[in-house]
Parts: C-alpha cells; structure tokens; sequence
C-alpha cells in the first residue's frame, strides 16, 4: 500500500509527457513537407554561403565573428550549419529539428514547474497550453526561427538546474547554470530577461524571500532532497539579487553585442524615422493586443505593419488595463503571489521585443510570446481552480473546461500551421489577416514570382508600392522581373529608385550590375559588382560575376582573383570553379609564353 503513491507519481509524469509529445505531433506534423519562406529562410539557409559550407573551421569563425541578420547568434548559426550537413537544402529536415526542439522546451518547461511547485497537473497544463497554442506556431514552423526554439530550450534547461542548485548550493551546480545560460544567450539575446524571472521565482514558488508566502516553500519543505541547513527564511533581497549578479553581467554583455549588431546592419529606427512616444503608445497596444490574441487567437500574420500613429482612446485604454492588472495582482501578491509572479514575467520578458528600441518595421510579431506567454498560462492555471474555490463539481468542471480549452487550441493550431506550407500561402494569408500591409504584399509578390509566376507578382509588387512608395525593396524586385523579360534598360531605372532611396542596398547593386553587363556596359557592371562587394564583403556571388566582367574584357589577373575570393567565401561555389578554371584556360591561350619565362 505504501508504494502505491511512488507508482502514480512516477506514472503520471510519464503520461502527462506523452500527451505533451502526442499532442505537438499531431498539430506539427504536416511541417515536413513545407517549403523554404522567400522571409528571412533565404538569409539563414538558402542563400547564406556559410550555412550551405556545414560545420567547417571557417564557417565556425563566422558564426562566432558575424553579425549577419542583425545579432549576434553563434549557436543558432552552428545548429543550422549541422541541419545543412544532415538534410542539405531539404526543408523537412529544418522544420523537424525545429518540432524537436518545441518538444523538449515542452518537456523541461514541464519538468521544471512540477519540480518547483509539486503540482504535477497545473505544470502539466501550462506546458500543453504553451505546446499548443496558436501564437506559438511562427516560432516553431519558420525555419529562419530556430534561433528561438533553440534559446528557449537553454531557458528551460537554465531554470531546472536552477531550482537543483538552490537544494544544494555548490560551486560546479553554479558553473553550470552560467553555462548553460551562457549558451542561450549565444542563440538568441531574448535570454537577458531570464535573471529577473529567478528572482521572480524566488518569491513564487521557491519561497526564498524571507517575505515570501508561507505556501510558497511547502514543496520544498517536503522535498528530501532540500538541506534542511539552510534556513527558507535566512535570504534577503540584497542576497538574492547578489546570487544573480554574474547573470545579469552577461545580460549586459550580450545587449550591448546585439545593440552593435543591429546598428551596423541600420535595423534600428532612428527617433526621426519614430519618436519615443510613438513607441511608447505601439508598446502598450502590443501589450493589450498579445493578451487578447491568446484568449482569441485569429487573425494571425507573419508580420503586423506599424500604423505609425494609434487612437488616443486605444492608447488610453490599453495603458489603463496594464495598471489595473498590475495593482490588482500587487494587492493579492501575498494570497495568490502566482498571479504577481505570472504577471511580472509577461510584462518583463516583453521589454527586449516591446518596441522601445524598434528594430524593423513591424508593430509586433505573434514569436515574440513564445517565452512571455509562460507568465499569463501561470495565471491561469493556477487562479482559475482558485477562482472555482470549494465548489462540489470543481475537479469535472476544470477537466471538461482544460480539455475544451486544449482541443480548441489544437484546431486553431492545426489551421494556422498550414498557412506556413510555402511562402503563397503564408503571404496570402497575412494579406487576409491584415490591413495597408505593403510589405506583405511585396513578399507575396517574391513568392509568386519564385513559382514564375511573374505577371501575378507584378500586380502585388503595384499594390505594395501604392501603400509605401519609398520601399526600395520593391524597386529592386520589379527591376528583377524587368530584366527577366529582357528589358534591361527599364529594369536599371527600378535599380535606380532602389538605390536613390537605399544606397547601400548591396542585392540593388547586384542586379543593376547585371543588368549593365547584359547591355555590355562592363564598366557600370563592374563599378556596382564592386559595390555590391563593398557593403556586403562576403557577396560571393558578386565577386563570380565580377570575375566574369573582368574576362570579358580580358583582364584575366584580375578575373582570377575575383573568382578565388569567391571560392574562398563559398568552397563549393560549382560556378566559381568552372570560371576559374575558363579564366586560366583563356589566360594561357591569349599569352602561350608567359609560362615559359
């Protein structure tokens, strides 16, 4: 009779992470036949050189020397260079090892929670709650996301080993909680919140405040493992926040390396372009709006546009919400502490994406709850069954309400997953979901265009351009098209109206380069290959065709050099060989006796 209890315990775990796996498979598995998104995919995989190498010692000094894409990620750069060496450029292999990855974040998220608190049920909801919702179905079916299933797996791994250092503190369990925390931060920066959520932790459930809650600390009180040396209630603030100190310094650290990543790339918008109560106002809209889209997850897009200026009553409304909840869960903090903690957390993982530093153009974006979302599914999981109090039917009532809640969000899911399958679907979809999204419309137009379908993407790029005509993305996309219909000169005017608005937009250069050598102006070619060359250093695409106008007008030293830079940057460059090898060919055809000497 004794073991009975140790049987459940061990057996519900078990099956609450089965459920967990069965039930992400089930909404994920179509992702194995997707394709490659013309949004950012092309950036991180399909046309970055370093990627498609694999693991070499070169690529690995990139990862850890570049800021290509805006931050600095070394380890996301890594894990993308081993799918490439597994799958090559199949996307399914992409997208499984991002499901994988959702998997275990799943499980340790799980893990961790039951292992704080000792509601096995409660944690095992919020973990099926973050499993399946909706909003986080961009993280884990956008291959160019990696960087945030993969940092989030050290999130968890960081917060369960936390909770093994605090039963018994030592140096080695300590190293490697910086370890591992060192390593998420090295996948993506959303990590530098993460030390304020262990101080939240220790409030609720840890119950390491010497004001903590006196249920706060029960489990632990319980625990076998727990030295009993160590006084629940010998911690003050000062001590708490001590412990955290070498954390928070490579916080620090890591926002100040992706500051600089993202101001090289000009990714930030500067307070001319957007003024800091124009943030201000877009922060406490995006706030409100993450709230209701996770009750009532639809419309959904990959990309939200910034309005530019919002309602005074939206504003006013939304900042009024955040107080409100703030003061009520302040209030109750010492009776229910998990809805301060749950709160605190929502608000405060937040701030690094919220958009007081706007990086990009968009007004929020569904990925950035992956992680923040965590604080609000606590306070439902543990304030609804507080709510339903002693009621008789309590226990059927929260059964029929979480499996209701959870097949929902499973069908939900199910439906927007499939909305990633190619880049036609997921811009077609956007464009549905949202309105004067000039940005959509231009991706949409690049999908259909990869699909040649060119006369369909010239309308969308029209439509773009009809709601931001300053875009120099679209320029460059409809010169594309032009040159592909044989009207060079036409398509160089596009590239034109690129540059004028973006000068150093390198793919602009690239192509009005091309477009010059097709004309046989090798002069104008060269002159904006080099270019091309100059803002993005590791263009080997620019430095093959350089090499190529260099040829045709029989400059074979200078072909040759271009052509080895370019296998230097991409060692499988198959074009660049070829060339290199006609190049040396034709140099000792036009000159047979400069071996000789």
């Amino acid at each position: 009779m004794q073991e009975e209890p140790k049987l459940k315990d061990n057996y519900y775990p078990v099956l609450i992470g089965l459920l967990l796996i069965v039930g992400i498979l089930i909404i994920y598995w179509p992702v194995q036949h997707f394709e490659f998104i013309n949004y950012d995919d092309n950036i991180y995989v399909t046309e970055n050189v370093h990627v498609r190498s694999g693991i070499t010692k070169e690529s690995a000094i990139w990862a850890f020397t570049t800021y290509h894409a805006y931050n600095w990620h070394p380890l996301t750069w890594l894990s993308l260079m081993l799918d490439n060496e597994l799958y090559q450029l199949n996307p399914g292999g992409y997208h499984w090892t991002n499901v994988l990855f959702h998997i275990a974040n799943t499980l340790f998220l799980f893990l961790a929670l039951n292992r704080m608190t000792g509601a096995i049920w409660l944690s095992g909801f919020v973990a099926a709650l973050f499993a399946l919702h909706p909003l986080h179905v961009e993280s884990v079916a956008w291959v160019a996301e990696r960087k945030d299933v993969f940092s989030t797996l050290f999130w968890m791994l960081t917060m369960y080993i936390y909770v093994f250092y605090i039963e018994r503190p030592s140096a080695w369990r300590y190293a490697l909680l910086l370890v591992c925390f060192s390593f998420g931060l090295m996948a993506k920066p959303m990590l530098v919140t993460l030390p304020f959520v262990l101080l939240l932790l220790d409030f609720w459930p840890l119950g390491r405040f010497p004001f903590s809650p006196e249920d706060s600390h029960s489990y632990f009180q319980k625990n076998e493992v727990w030295d009993h040396r160590i006084s629940l209630r010998s911690n003050t603030l000062y001590r708490l926040t001590l412990e955290k100190i070498p954390l928070l310094i490579l916080s620090i650290l890591c926002s100040i390396t992706t500051l600089l990543a993202q101001q090289s790339g000009e990714a930030v918008a500067t307070l001319q372009r957007l003024s800091f109560m124009e943030r201000v106002a877009n922060a406490f809209i995006s706030y409100s709006n993450y709230i209701l889209k996770m009750f009532w997850p639809t419309a959904l897009a990959v990309f939200y546009p910034y309005p530019g200026t919002w309602p005074v009553w939206q504003v006013a409304g939304s900042f009024s919400l955040l107080v409100a909840i703030t003061a009520l869960v302040i209030r109750g903090m010492r009776r229910h502490p998990y809805l301060a903690v749950g709160w605190l957390w929502y608000l405060g993982t937040l701030i690094p994406v919220i958009g007081l530093i706007q990086v990009g153009s968009q007004a929020m974006a569904d990925r950035y709850t992956y992680i923040p979302l965590i604080g609000l599914f606590i306070m439902i999981a543990w304030g609804v069954p507080d709510i339903l109090g002693q009621w008789r039917h309590k226990r059927n009532i929260l059964l029929i309400l979480s499996g209701f809640v959870l097949i929902s969000l499973m069908i939900c899911s199910c439906i927007q997953v499939q909305s990633w399958e190619n880049g036609i679907s997921l811009f077609q979809h956007a464009v549905n979901s949202t309105k004067n999204n000039s940005i959509t419309y231009n991706n949409l137009g690049t999908a259909l265009l990869l699909k040649n379908r060119s006369d369909e993407a010239l309308i969308q790029y029209h439509k773009s351009i009809q709601l931001q005509p300053n875009n120099p993305d679209v320029y460059n996309n409809l010169g594309y098209i032009l040159s592909l219909k044989g009207k060079a000169n036409e398509a160089i005017i596009q590239y034109n109206k690129a540059l004028q608005l973006k000068p150093r937009f390198a793919e602009a250069h690239f192509n009005i380069a091309s477009a010059y050598s097709e004309l046989g102006n090798f002069k104008e070619a060269a002159f904006h290959y080099s270019e091309a060359i100059r803002i993005k250093p590791d263009y080997a695409e620019a430095y093959n065709r350089l090499g190529f106008v260099y040829a045709r007008q029989g400059n074979f030293d200078k072909a040759i050099l271009n052509f080895q830079k370019a296998l230097i940057i991409f060692p499988n460059y198959d074009a660049a060989y070829h060339n290199l090898r006609m190049a040396i060919q034709q140099k000792e055809a036009a000159y047979p006796t400069s071996d000789k000497k």
